[in-house]
């Protein structure tokens, strides 16, 4: 991983690779006329360029060269990934603290390395109480979550959610996601199991631990009735 990222940071900053397309402008970068010349064989000037014979410096190898233009471009693309696919990429949020915790959770559930479940206890468009357990990273990969960021929509539990319950209707609807397998029938309430390391991740507020590798953060915010989000770290790798 060291070497990985030592080759990123390489080629993100070298100039060599990223001014020549291929390894041969390179090397015809550093041919002169006169080379040429007395030379009077392009494919010769180049590999006593290859070789160090020609030239200023030390010269890349091949391989060299193949491997920080390789890494420049995984570069670049990773920071256009970075600007392009985070909803909350560029929102001014710090006076909306539910919204600032989504965001703040917001590449770590893209990418895999956190799964949160965020409980949300609120009011519907018909002001009937209602309340569910979401799988962030589910929803981040099936719904556009820029129109909640801009503040053009609220967050709500659906009944297509982990679990869903409308307090006036009664309605409660339990679904497994990609992420978690829940267990609605356990004496101890309900549990939620993370398919990737199979922990188990206990909502019950009076538990004083939700699980192992698992935090519970209580989020203050006025747009909701209460919300928590638990954030499960897999240490498996994806």
């Amino acid at each position: 991983m060291a070497d990985e990222i030592a080759d990123i940071a390489n080629g993100a900053g070298d100039s060599t690779v990223t001014e020549f397309a291929t390894y041969e402008e390179y090397l015809d970068s550093q041919i002169t006329p006169l080379d040429l010349y007395y030379l009077e064989d392009k494919e010769l000037a180049r590999q006593l360029v290859e070789l160090g014979y020609r030239g200023s410096g030390e010269p890349l190898k091949r391989e060299e060269f193949e491997s920080r233009k390789k890494a420049a471009e995984n570069f670049r693309l990773s920071k256009r990934l970075a600007t392009n696919v985070l909803s909350s990429h560029g929102k001014d949020l710090a006076k909306f603290s539910f919204l600032q915790a989504l965001a703040e959770r917001e590449e770590a559930n893209r990418s895999g390395k956190l799964t949160s479940i965020i409980f949300i206890r609120t009011k519907n468009s018909k002001g009937q109480e209602i309340s569910g357990y979401i799988d962030y990273a589910h929803r981040l990969k099936t719904e556009n979550f820029e129109p909640y960021f801009n503040r053009n929509k609220t967050l709500l539990p659906r009944p297509s959610d982990m679990s869903f319950y409308n307090w006036e209707t009664q309605t409660c609807t339990s679904n497994a996601t990609p992420n978690f397998q829940v267990i609605a029938d356990d004496e101890n309430g309900l549990l939620f199991k993370n398919k990737r390391d199979r922990k188990i991740i206990n909502v019950d507020p009076r538990e004083l631990r939700p699980g192992d590798n698992t935090s519970r953060t209580q989020i203050s915010t006025t747009e909701h009735i209460q919300v928590v989000i638990y954030d499960h770290l897999t240490r498996r790798k994806t």
